[in-house]
Order: C-alpha cells, then structure tokens, then sequence
C-alpha cells in the first residue's frame, strides 16, 4: 500500500506544525483526517486553529473534521473519538502528535507546567490509544504513530531539562509497551522523531535557536506518509528518525527541506 486514500487519521493537536504537515500530507492522497486540538481563536504568537486546518486539509484534497478537545480531558477525548467514527466510519490511523515543551530547570519549572507536560505528552497519548483501540481493532491496516524519541537514557538528556524529558520519554514508553501488547492483534505502533530541530511556530518562542538551522516540518510528514503506508503487521516496535525513514523510501536530497540551505541543521534532542 502507498497511499492513504479513504482512511482515516484522528491526529492530537493537529492545528499547526508537524501535525499539520502529517495531515496535509494524507490529505492529498484523499484521506479524511480528525483534527483534535484546543485552539478555536487564533493565538497571538501561535498561528493556526482547527478551522484554518480544515479549510487547509479539504484544500488538499482531503475530507477534515476540526473538533475542538482537550486531550487531558478523557470525556473530551471518547466525544472526538466517537464523532470522527460517526463522520467517517472507523479510524485507521491515530498520531499522538499533541505535546507541551518546557526546557527548565528543576527550580525553574512551576507544578503547573509540569502537570501540562505530563497531562498532555504521557496522559494524552496514553488516552488517545485507548479511547482509539476498539476501533483501531476493526480497521484493516490500523497504525499508531507517536512523535517520541528513542529512549537514550543518558544522564545529559535530563541534566537541563529533567521535568520535560521525563514526560517526552512517558510517549516512548508508549510506544514500547503498546507496541508489545497490540502485536499479536495486529495493531502496528511506531515513534517518529527528527533528526535535526523541526522549524514550527513553537519552536520559535524557545529562547535561543536559530531556526535558520532547522528543517520543516514537511520531512516529518514525508516521513511519517511511509511509516503509514506500511503493512501493520511487518512495522511495528520502531523508533523511527524522519531522515533514515527517507533514506530506506529512496530520498536522496534534503536540502529542499533546509529553512536556510546555507546553514547545517542543527541536531534535535535525544540523540547522539
């Protein structure tokens, strides 16, 4: 299979940024796709609501549904699930895609964003493979796609940022434990990470990179089409990196996907 034609996504946090791009990506294959993210009003520093999304997926070819839902919310959470099955008959595919950043350090991170980073990254995802399961189970090439990293347990990766590693790594150990457990009922479940910083509207309201040095977020949908693509049963337990993934389809030129083709891209975290 290389297409997503008629199948369809219900992806967290979908509104703007790589989740986008993974949406417009299956768009144009004709896919319909289940936007559950928070932002209704446009934000100020952050461009893109569920609206703009829709508007942006059925352009591409798609079929959208924005629901407007709060993934740490579990009523939230089963209401989206079960409206997307109403409009479009199942879920193929779900992409925990929805997740808080906070790089402080101990004494500088409040409760409160520690709470959000683990509500949303490790609760969330948790939730949306549960309340997408029943359904996953019917569906004939189910996939779950989780933006996590490898779990690289070196005392460097948590030494800065101790409280956002930790929720980070909560979603690979998703991906782990799930991956096992849905196996045998041929449910495939993969994580995805970028090589290199991902340019996103986020990424530019943390302090100090140069998003010259990033990538966008296309290569992260590029890549995340192949995973997708592949028979469940024959990919699962991975932790991919966006560029080996287009190396193994057969992509040979990134520079098209440099912000800045002048500058190196800069190494994302987790990785050595």
């Amino acid at each position: 299979m290389t297409t997503l034609k008629g199948k369809t996504l219900f992806i967290t946090g979908g509104s703007r940024g790589i989740g986008l791009a993974i949406a417009l990506r299956a768009a144009r294959d004709g896919a319909n796709v289940a936007i559950a993210a928070k932002t209704t009003e446009p934000h100020p520093k952050l461009p893109g609501t569920i609206f703009s999304a829709a508007k942006d997926i059925d352009a591409a070819g798609g079929k959208a549904l924005p629901i407007q839902c709060d993934i740490r919310d579990e009523n939230q959470l089963l209401k989206a699930v079960d409206d997307t099955v109403a409009r479009f008959g199942g879920i193929d595919v779900l992409v925990n895609n929805a997740s808080a950043i906070n790089l402080t350090g101990t004494a500088e991170t409040p409760m409160k964003r520690f709470d959000l980073m683990f509500g949303v990254n490790v609760r969330g995802t948790f939730a949306a493979t549960q309340a997408c399961l029943p359904h996953l189970k019917k569906a004939a090439n189910p996939h779950v796609l989780t933006l996590a990293s490898p779990l690289n347990m070196q005392a460097r990766w948590f030494k800065n940022h101790v409280a956002y590693t930790m929720a980070k790594y909560g979603m690979s150990m998703c991906v782990l434990g799930h991956a096992a457990e849905f196996r045998d009922i041929g449910i495939a479940v993969n994580g995805l990470w970028p090589k290199t910083i991902i340019t996103t509207a986020a990424l530019q309201m943390i302090p100090g990179i140069d998003t010259g040095r990033g990538r966008k977020p296309e290569i992260m949908a590029d890549a995340a089409h192949w995973v997708l693509t592949q028979p469940s049963r024959q990919c699962t337990g991975n932790f991919f990196i966006d560029e080996d993934v287009l190396r193994r389809a057969g992509v040979t030129d990134f520079a098209r996907y440099a912000i800045d083709p002048k500058k190196e891209p800069a190494p994302d975290l987790f990785l050595d």
